[in-house]
C-alpha cells in the first residue's frame, strides 16, 4: 500500500514535524510505502510529486489548518485528522488508512 499525506499545525513549528515524523515511522513499520509533507512556518517541504499523488492509495491529512494545494488530492481516498491524533496514535492511523483501502 501506498500512502501519502500532509501534517499542518497552527504554528507550524513542532506538531507538524512530530506528525510527519510518527506516521511516517508508523508506516514504514507496517511495511507500507509513505511519504509526508509538511506545511510548517517556513513554507513547504517534502513536497509531494504528481505521481506519487497519483500512486497512493489514500491520502492522510494530519492537519489544524487550512492547507495549500489541497485540490492536488480530488477523487482520492481521504482521512483527515488532527495533528494531535497523529501524534498520539500513529499506529491506529495507518491500520485506520488499511481499512479504508480494503473497504474500497
Amino acid at each position: 500500500m501506498k500512502i501519502v499525506g500532509v501534517a499542518a499545525c497552527t504554528v507550524g513549528i513542532a506538531h507538524t514535524y512530530i506528525a510527519q515524523e510518527k506516521l511516517e515511522n508508523a508506516g514504514k513499520k507496517a511495511g507500507y510505502e509513505i511519504q509526508v509533507e509538511t506545511q510548517g512556518t517556513i513554507g513547504v517541504e517534502n513536497e509531494l510529486s504528481p505521481e506519487q499523488i497519483n500512486e497512493a492509495d489514500v491520502v492522510i491529512l494530519a492537519v489544524d489548518v487550512k492547507i495549500s494545494g489541497r485540490e492536488r488530492f480530488e477523487g482520492k481516498r481521504i482521512i483527515q485528522v488532527p495533528t494531535e491524533i497523529a501524534v498520539k496514535s500513529p499506529n491506529k492511523l495507518i491500520e485506520k488508512a488499511a481499512e479504508v483501502v480494503a473497504q474500497a
